[in-house]
């Protein structure tokens, strides 16, 4: 699946949600469905903020991925494990948001991903901005890694749409 029919599925898959489906916590510590939404779209954002770096500077980067960043690409995706951010960065997302907002952020985000999808190959691959587990990406690197973080939630998805049915 493409990265932008991944997201266009995960969009479609926000109709089938009740506002209370959306922002039910199960337990303390767990997100809501919302939350990952949330999670979801801001981690994109940022990881497209990354890319469109990339596509303006003038420096090239001769350092590379560490060794987990070199494992992610190679093999194209996070491990199927759960990743805990230290607690300064794992602050829980939002879980205000609507149905209808989260659709239209969704909305945003793939219209930005298809915007940049023919333009990201153009881009220096020297030109990079460093990740802090993963070393220095260039911006096809990070345009991956919004798929890459969609795709790695798709069990966190199922588990928690378990809670809700």
């Amino acid at each position: 699946m493409s990265d932008i029919k991944l997201l266009i599925t995960f969009k479609s898959n926000l109709y089938n949600y009740s506002l209370q489906q959306l922002r039910y916590i199960s337990e303390e510590g767990v997100w809501s469905i919302g939350q990952m939404y949330d999670h979801l779209i801001l981690v994109a954002h940022e990881y497209l903020d990354n890319m469109e770096t990339c596509a303006t500077l003038n420096v090239e980067q001769p350092l590379g991925k560490t060794q987990f960043g070199e494992l992610l690409f190679r093999n194209g995706g996070f491990p199927p494990i759960k990743i805990r951010l230290p607690d300064e960065l794992n602050s829980p997302p939002n879980n205000s948001d609507s149905k209808e907002d989260l659709i239209s952020r969704m909305d945003l985000l793939i219209q930005r991903l298809s915007q940049w999808e023919s333009k990201v190959d153009y881009i220096n691959p020297n030109n990079k901005i460093k990740h802090g587990g993963f070393g220095w990406l260039n911006a096809r690197e990070w345009y991956n890694l919004v798929e890459m973080h969609f795709r790695h939630h798709l069990r966190q998805k199922d588990e928690l749409e378990s809670y809700i049915i």
